[in-house]
């Protein structure tokens, strides 16, 4: 009777370290690393363990190449996209990029990312008139779509161009007072003091130590990446569709001087971007109603009064509300403006040639077409890019 007594004991101290030896096992199976970012990453982990390991410049020989991909109508029509010989592309810097666009630690007080204002499914715009900032305090111009921004020749970047690059773009949000309201040398220590930044920098620019400058490039690294070229439009050029009548009557009232006369600011068929990316009052106001001086305010120069840099009109859909102060709801109010709404100024643009007459006295199915034509510029593939969403 004892022997079967003390194999019963045996038996029932196997099946609980056995038991404890699961448990202990799937508590583990839980844990892991949960940055996407790291060459660990593990997508079933629900608790990081400090386990996340990422590439260095150290261990991979410095950074990995990775050349914007042109787009076929882009290498037909325009000149090569302006890479900066001191922020080449590669892989780890993108990717930084990205993990920082979408992170508030960038912020006065942790809530706001470049993100917040630049929405992918917004066309990287705000659907909001004005976009506000951690304060509260609400910003005087409507947030720009982000895309295609490569071929800024100019390289003049905000509605006002006061921004000579697109590195010297992304270092304004973050100390102004209306937006991120941070300074700089609490944003770096703040990155500096996570467990991850370090490295991250040290594999995209050689260095554990952040500044600025560093964080700007890998910004504008992943800003270039955000690459707008397949619209339906875009497809009938390249001859894999083709357009509705109504769209077809659209670009043609789009390319004509004596009815949309579009074509002067924003290009035609030839210019994929769809802008000029130059300054121009559209005849918004007169000059007693001018409220926001725009290019004016960076050149001193009155004749630059009320001149603002030409969207692109790729993404309509995506960016509503319009202008750079958000005025205009809809696509609608868009075209009615420049059918009867111009207004004469001063300094509006002599390119626009129909002014006289307060612009270009669309009939109604010229409006519908031109609208019909303008949404085909639409590209769904490009907010929906799983390369361009959040880490």
């Amino acid at each position: 009777m004892v022997g079967f007594f003390e194999m019963k004991k045996i038996n029932l101290y196997i099946i609980l370290v056995t038991l404890s030896s699961i448990f202990i096992a799937c508590s583990k199976s839980n844990e892991g690393c949960t940055d996407p970012t790291a060459t660990n990453y593990n997508p079933d982990a629900k608790e990081d363990d400090g386990s996340c390991s990422y590439k260095t410049s150290a261990n991979t020989g410095g950074p990995t190449p990775s050349p914007i991909e042109i787009p076929q109508l882009f290498l037909q029509n325009i000149n090569p996209p302006i890479i900066p010989n001191n922020n080449p592309q590669t892989v780890e810097g993108i990717t930084l990029g990205r993990k920082l666009f979408y992170d508030p630690i960038l912020s006065g007080n942790g809530t706001q990312a470049c993100a917040s204002c630049h929405m992918p499914e917004f066309s990287f715009s705000d659907s909001a008139k004005f976009s506000t900032g951690i304060t509260g305090a609400m910003g005087d111009r409507q947030s720009m779509p982000l895309y295609n921004l490569a071929w800024n020749y100019g390289e003049k970047f905000f509605w006002d161009g006061r921004s000579n690059s697109l590195e010297a773009q992304a270092l304004g949000p973050v100390i102004n007072p209306v937006e991120m309201n941070n300074t700089w040398p609490n944003a770096v220590a703040s990155l500096q003091a996570t467990s991850t930044y370090p490295t991250l920098f040290d594999a995209a620019f050689g260095t554990t130590t952040i500044d600025s400058t560093l964080v700007a490039k890998a910004l504008s690294q992943f800003e270039r990446t955000l690459i707008s070229a397949n619209s339906k439009f875009d497809r009938f050029l390249l001859g894999q569709e083709s357009l509705t009548l109504s769209e077809a009557n659209g670009f043609a009232i789009f390319d004509d001087p004596d009815r949309g006369d579009c074509a002067h600011c924003h290009g035609t068929a030839n210019n994929p971007l769809w802008t000029d990316n130059l300054f121009h009052n559209n005849g918004l106001d007169n000059d007693a109603s001018f409220v926001d001086l725009g290019r004016a305010l960076v050149t001193g120069d009155p004749n630059d009064n009320a001149k603002f840099k030409t969207p692109s009109l790729r993404n309509l859909i995506y960016s509503a509300p319009y202008m750079h102060d958000g005025r205009f709801k809809t696509l609608d109010e868009v075209i009615d403006h420049y059918s009867t709404g111009v207004t004469i100024s001063s300094t509006i643009d002599p390119l626009m040639e129909l002014q006289a007459n307060g612009g270009s006295n669309l009939t109604p199915s010229e409006k519908a077409d031109l609208k019909a034509f303008l949404l085909a510029l639409s590209d769904s593939e490009f907010i929906n890019n799983p390369d361009f969403q959040a880490p």
